[in-house]
């Protein structure tokens, strides 16, 4: 199958069924337990959620009631954007640490069933660490709480972070201080804009990392959509990449396929290594969640 990985992407034929997944794993202080009937267990260090997962359909490996002894929170949706976390332990706390190889992450319960960390990403973070080298420029755009600039940072590079929600920056510098790192340049803008800003100002970087969120607003309530936005992104950072620089590009949104990713790499990546996985992550129980569509292109 990773032949099909070499082909010239400009080739219509090329089905994303075939390429190749990748499977995030786990590591001490992370651990998908089951997931089934549209949710998921997971346990972060000694604590244990029940999250919702459009993608968990199917039948789980565990009996729910097996769950909810488990477990210490249970998020509640109240509508499509919110909700409410339960608690089913005495004490469990809404706020705790747990750890990422040398990184200290920060997590806590938000309204959006999110608790910090999108853990799936760990199989970026591998690549992160295997392709940054001491003294390069990291841009991380969507940067949300900061794990993959702080991978990088933890690998010598300089790293530009930037997000539009001023409350992720400050989580973010959080998990940087936890871990004790060197500093970070945070930009509180819209990813799209800065990355046009930065065009414009004729700066490069040896690497960009996207995760785009597949809709929401900008600091102005600007409405935003990847599958409107997904060509000028990958035009913006093939325009800032230096000659032997790296693209990452994750996306969850039921909009934007592999195909479409190939598509709109196609046009700038030519010349590239183009890696067009999904994302997936394994449940202690067996049973396997898709967790996103991915793009890579390397020199």
């Amino acid at each position: 199958m990773l032949k099909n990985n070499r082909k010239t992407i400009n080739d219509k034929r090329i089905a994303p069924e075939i390429l190749p997944r990748e499977y995030g794993v786990a590591w001490p202080d992370y651990q998908l337990l089951d997931a089934g009937d549209g949710k998921k267990l997971e346990r972060w260090g000694a604590v244990i959620t029940i999250r919702p997962d459009l993608q968990a359909h199917f039948k789980p490996g565990w009996a729910f009631a097996q769950w909810l002894t488990m477990a210490h929170w249970e998020y509640e949706e109240q509508s499509s954007i919110q909700g409410r976390w339960k608690s089913l332990k005495p004490d469990a706390p809404e706020q705790w640490m747990i750890t990422y190889e040398k990184l200290t992450l920060a997590l806590k319960l938000t309204k959006f069933k999110h608790v910090g960390l999108f853990p799936e990403q760990q199989a970026n973070w591998r690549f992160i660490t295997e392709q940054v080298v001491a003294g390069q420029k990291l841009l991380n755009l969507f940067a949300y709480t900061g794990a993959a600039s702080l991978v990088a940072c933890n690998n010598g590079a300089e790293v530009v972070h930037v997000d539009s929600v001023k409350q992720m920056l400050t989580w973010a510098n959080e998990n940087r201080q936890l871990s004790a790192l060197s500093d970070i340049q945070w930009v509180l803008e819209d990813a799209l804009k800065f990355a046009q800003r930065e065009l414009k100002r004729g700066n490069k970087y040896d690497g960009i990392i996207m995760d785009p969120p597949a809709w929401g607003l900008g600091i102005k309530g600007e409405k935003w959509k990847l599958e409107t936005q997904l060509s000028s992104l990958i035009a913006s950072a093939y325009g800032l990449m230096n000659p032997k620089a790296f693209l990452i590009i994750n996306t969850y949104s039921p909009k934007v396929t592999l195909a479409d990713l190939a598509e709109s790499g196609a046009a700038y990546f030519s010349t590239h290594h183009m890696q067009l996985k999904q994302l997936w992550m394994q449940a202690k129980t067996g049973k396997e969640l898709f967790c996103g569509n991915l793009l890579r292109a390397v020199k």
